[in-house]
């Protein structure tokens, strides 16, 4: 089996890198590890936060599986603490691990002048003016007109982001089992003479929102990827085709991992 590597930049967690290949070689593994994207692996191991678990989906793809080992705070996909090495190489070489598949985001950028931009995310697409002035959207969903959005952004998220940047906004939390996307409004304005919805709506596989953007300049965020686009006439997400998936080799749930995120400490 072929193993990639993405880290977060810091010491320690190059530390723990090396520790763990260390303990690999010690055991007798076959395991390869691959550098870059030159070689197709078949599991990525993250090491470091969420935000490098990120970082490696949108380097490898949907093919592989990826495993979490977190070096900071603790990470809602990361599954091990450096201090567990032992036990996952054990896991890793004697255990057949199970398979979490986690909706995406599909979503493509439509500019005035005809040109498309098809993307993805596992958490979420948020949409932002890129000034500090209001941003203002259509919304439509399945193409019948819903609202006319004015406030800070938009995001769409995937049910494994609605525990991210949607949850910050009082989005709800939904199971990756559920295939949906979620739609949350960031700072809304309500009033005599604009009205929203002022809810996050949760859309099934088969809907699809599509936002056409009134500002000539917006940012939006990819995950970890954010940008200024000029001329975007229109934002369409609906649930992605493709699916993360993640070698699981310890028992916890989806909802444990959501209290050990946010209420046990």
């Amino acid at each position: 089996m072929k193993i990639a590597t993405v880290l977060r930049n810091d010491d320690y967690t190059r530390e723990v890198e090396n520790l763990l290949k260390e303990k690999l070689k010690e055991a007798g593994s076959s395991y390869t590890f691959v550098n870059g994207t030159d070689e197709e692996p078949d599991m990525v191991l993250s090491i470091g936060g969420d935000g490098t678990l990120l970082e490696a989906v949108h380097q490898y793809g949907m093919e592989p599986a990826y495993v979490g080992i977190h070096t900071g705070h603790l990470g809602f996909y990361a599954d091990w603490r450096p201090e567990e090495l032992d036990e996952f190489v054990d896991r890793l070489l004697h255990a057949q691990p199970a398979i979490s598949e986690y909706p995406t985001v599909q979503c493509r950028i439509e500019t005035a002048d005809g040109k498309q931009y098809d993307k993805w995310a596992l958490n979420e697409v948020v949409l932002r003016n890129a000034s500090l002035s209001t941003l203002v959207a259509c919304v439509y969903i399945n193409g019948d007109e819903l609202e006319t959005f004015r406030g800070d952004g938009l995001i769409v998220s995937s049910p494994s982001g609605s525990t991210a940047y949607n949850k910050a906004v009082d989005g709800a939390i939904v199971h990756p089992s559920i295939e949906a996307i979620q739609l949350s409004e960031i700072a809304s304005i309500n009033n005599q003479a604009y009205r929203t919805i002022n809810s996050s709506l949760v859309l099934p596989k088969h809907h699809e929102v599509e936002l056409i953007v009134m500002n000539p300049e917006i940012m939006i965020g990819l995950d970890r990827e954010q940008g200024v686009w000029t001329g975007v006439r229109s934002i369409t997400c609906r649930v992605g085709q493709g699916k993360v998936k993640f070698a699981r080799y310890k028992r916890l749930t989806f909802w444990g991992r959501v209290r050990n995120s946010f209420i046990k400490g």
